[in-house]
């Protein structure tokens, strides 16, 4: 099993029934999380998954260092984040929950 140093996600096989050309399957704790690469993709869409991460910094620096674009989001109370795109184009949001988006 392949884990991704910067996100720490570990690739998983995808089923022989489907195409593996254009889908990559990762573990993440329990659960699974399946990315398609998009033929069509439009990079302006705003659809995108989320990852909350233990140090928002430190992955925003490695990220950044290992050359992937970061983009800001607008802010939300609570929950700082940033953006970036996977090798496929999908965008993926970070974020560190740190309290509860409807106090602020």
């Amino acid at each position: 099993m392949a884990c991704d140093l910067l996100l720490g996600l570990c690739e998983i096989p995808v089923p022989a029934t489907l195409s593996a050309s254009d889908l990559i399957w990762f573990q993440v704790g329990d659960a699974e999380l399946h990315v398609f690469a998009e033929p069509a993709f439009d990079t302006a869409a705003a659809q995108h998954f989320c990852l909350e991460v233990p140090d928002l910094d430190a992955l925003r620096e490695r990220l950044a260092a290992a050359g992937f674009a970061i983009m800001a989001g607008s802010g939300i109370s609570g929950r700082p984040r940033f953006f970036c795109r996977d090798p496929f184009g999908n965008n993926i949001e970070f974020t560190t929950i740190i309290g509860d988006y409807r106090l602020g």
